[in-house]
């Protein structure tokens, strides 16, 4: 089992990380939403809520592969990411919105967005330009361009002395990950145990009408994991809406609802959209459809 680092402890490294000053200046916004953010310094600093960071979450989100500007990403779960590039701030005015994990988005709280990383993840940032680092908690995708790797918080862009566009590296911080991640799934699933035991097979065979159609045409792809038992997890919380497999191809699992016809698809696809806040792919005879078109 693995020891998880206490909240204590991630205080104390929040702690460590050093506050800069802006200077004021303007930026322009960017096609995806997620632009420059002029940053205000003000006399009034922001208290760190560091329970909110490991706190759980409305539901732990992956997503399925998807392309910006012709660049494919597939979101996965990667405890070792480590990577550096160019990250922006997200713009005040979206305080108040929904994420893609079902968070409501807070300007004071330190969050930020990533393409592919789980929702949450925890990652410490640092700014390569003065050495200033923050941890965050990542709870939304973006930004949906592909010159930036991620984009923070205007708190989150203070901390570390962004008043704009600046190089990054972002280290995902794997213990802290995997505390939020349990409290998050622990949170999320707290029938089923319940469900399992009262009834095991009517709730084992209750799904399994939703995909009578084994021979049909359609596959729904919700994830591409490098993580086996995360997979398999997935695909068994997932039978709820068909015959979930996991399908190895090269280094990954990918999470699939096979045997579906064209309805049973267009179905499991909206269900996935309103209900879970995935955006799933979807396969005719193994070749990439858009998820669209029928």
């Amino acid at each position: 089992m693995k020891k998880l680092v206490s909240l204590a402890a991630l205080t104390a490294l929040l702690g460590a990380c050093t506050t800069g000053t802006n200077n004021n200046t303007g930026g322009g916004y960017g096609t995806d939403g997620f632009g420059e953010e002029t940053l205000i310094t003000t006399a009034d600093s922001q208290t760190l809520n560091n329970a909110y960071l490991l706190a759980a979450a409305p539901k732990y989100y992956i997503g399925s592969a998807y392309k910006v500007e012709d660049v494919q990403y597939i979101p996965v779960e990667d405890m070792t990411y480590n990577q550096t590039g160019v990250a922006g701030i997200i713009p005040a005015e979206l305080n108040g919105t929904k994420t893609s994990n079902g968070e409501t988005f807070d300007v004071n709280q330190m969050v930020a967005t990533s393409k592919t990383l789980p929702l949450p993840t925890i990652a410490r940032v640092t700014n390569l330009d003065n050495g200033q680092s923050v941890v965050v908690r990542v709870n939304n995708r973006g930004p949906f361009v592909n010159t930036r790797i991620m984009d923070l918080s205007p708190a989150a862009a203070r901390q570390i002395g962004m008043n704009g566009q600046a190089k990054i590296q972002i280290q995902v911080l794997p213990e802290q990950s995997m505390q939020v991640k349990n409290a998050t799934i622990g949170a999320s699933t707290p029938v089923q145990t319940v469900t399992e035991t009262v009834t095991v097979t009517e709730t084992v065979t209750t799904p399994t009408p939703a995909a009578p159609v084994a021979s049909g045409d359609y596959s729904v792809q919700l994830a591409a994991l490098y993580s086996e038992d995360s997979a398999n997890a997935m695909a068994a919380r997932m039978r709820t809406y068909g015959n979930a497999v996991v399908v190895k191809e090269g280094d990954l699992y990918k999470v699939r609802i096979v045997g579906l016809n064209a309805a049973q698809a267009r179905s499991v696809i909206d269900s996935l959209r309103s209900n879970e806040g995935m955006a799933p792919g979807l396969l005719q005879n193994g070749r990439w459809i858009n998820a669209d078109s029928i």
